[in-house]
């Protein structure tokens, strides 16, 4: 699950710590512009190599080396079962950062392969399957540009990773559809889109809207010659269902998870405070017709 703990594309808290990632690639600042898709594969890229240590240090332990966390309100595939019975199927998790969600699934009996876009994020992938034992096929790719052959997958999957950091909706619902079966399900879990309009701050400051829901310009981090260091995108529920359903796939559910009771890790702009108020996650369960 790629969950940034850099500055998101609703702003930044007042003093938001500064990583080892923004040091090595220079980051001095954020804008709001249009940004390629090669420039957000570049910048992505760059800037999960760099996090991945700092990443793991901090989230690691909430995420587990073999456990599927669909997103910070602790909400498990192991009691959602959003994907149904896995085993004995084709499995890609697309955007696997170090893979734990990809590691659980093969647990489950699924024949899973794991695709990231940062050499970073799976070379700890690759340490855990050799720890835990339950080592999954792993790809470097763009999910934009699948490198797999039509109807390879039952089942596709995503929480948090990738699809908020490309430029093209309509590329990667277009090859995630294309590689499944036909009956194939996509479950994948982004940043509720409302959550655009408040500051990045997982205190009181984050419940004053300062944004416009309705504003798509990217939240672009740069370095001193404004190049690029990190890039994430800002889409409405309703761009997601136009992509969606123009891939051909078919919506079957929407899922809001709210803040459980007893839970009180902040991660990033996710808190208790915010998450009894409104939603920080959305997740869209969809298939191929």
């Amino acid at each position: 699950m790629s969950l940034s703990s850099s500055g998101s594309s609703s702003g930044q808290p007042d003093t938001p710590p500064v990583r080892t990632a923004e040091q090595l690639l220079g980051t001095v600042g954020s804008e709001r512009r249009p940004a390629s898709s090669a420039e957000s594969v570049a910048a992505n890229s760059a800037w999960w190599d760099a996090d991945a240590d700092d990443y793991h240090a901090e989230h690691g332990e909430f995420l587990g080396v073999a456990d599927f966390v669909w997103c910070p309100e602790a909400l498990r595939e192991a009691d959602a079962r959003l994907l149904g019975d896995v085993a004995g199927r084709d499995v890609l998790e697309v955007g696997c950062g170090s893979a734990p969600c990809a590691r659980w699934l093969a647990a489950e009996g699924a024949r899973v392969v794991g695709l990231d876009l940062s050499a970073g994020m799976l070379r700890y992938a690759a340490a855990a399957g050799e720890a835990t034992g339950i080592e999954v096929p792993l790809v470097r790719a763009n999910a934009e540009r699948l490198p797999f052959a039509d109807g390879s997958f039952d089942v596709a999957c995503s929480a948090f990773g990738a699809v908020p950091f490309v430029s093209s909706l309509d590329a990667v619902f277009g090859e995630v559809a294309r590689v499944l079966r036909p009956g194939g399900s996509w479950v994948f879990a982004v940043t509720h889109p409302m959550r655009w309009i408040f500051p990045d701050d997982p205190g009181p400051n984050g419940l004053r809207v300062t944004g416009s829901y309705f504003d798509r310009t990217p939240y672009v981090e740069v370095d001193a010659d404004g190049r690029a260091t990190y890039v994430e995108y800002h889409r409405t529920l309703g761009d997601f269902v136009r992509a969606l359903t123009g891939a051909g796939l078919a919506i079957v559910d929407l899922v809001e998870p709210e803040w459980p009771d007893g839970l009180t890790e902040t991660w990033g702009q996710w808190s208790p405070l915010r998450g009894a108020l409104f939603p920080g996650t959305v997740i869209f369960r969809c298939r191929v017709p």
